[in-house]
């Protein structure tokens, strides 16, 4: 099992507008492409707002294969097209990490 941490610039002028949009259609397209979200949290530092959530992926290479199908569907690239033209741009910069557990880690289960 392997952890993705993705964190996402969110903008307070369209916040409710994107968590809206995750809520309701990309985590359920996710799903539909097999990623599993463990938890999602919104932070807030140094005046900047993000969404932060964390994957868990069997191996790499589903990882890899499930992300590829997701920015491709037909319904989330709709999606994200009729937000855009409503509320603009949603997201601003995007960190993207794999987290590999020290062997000295409590399991997670």
């Amino acid at each position: 099992m392997i952890h993705q941490l993705r964190i996402y610039e969110i903008f307070e002028r369209n916040k409710a507008a994107f968590h809206a949009r995750f809520r309701d259609h990309a985590a359920r397209i996710m799903a539909r492409h097999g990623f599993h979200i463990v938890a999602m949290w919104e932070t807030a530092s140094a005046g900047r707002t993000e969404f932060a959530y964390i994957l868990a992926w069997p191996d790499s290479e589903t990882k890899t294969n499930a992300w590829a199908s997701f920015m491709t569907d037909p319904e989330w690239s709709e999606i994200k097209r009729v937000t855009r033209n409503e509320h603009g741009d949603m997201v601003g910069a995007i960190e993207d990490r794999m987290m590999n557990p020290t062997d000295y880690s409590p399991k997670l289960g």
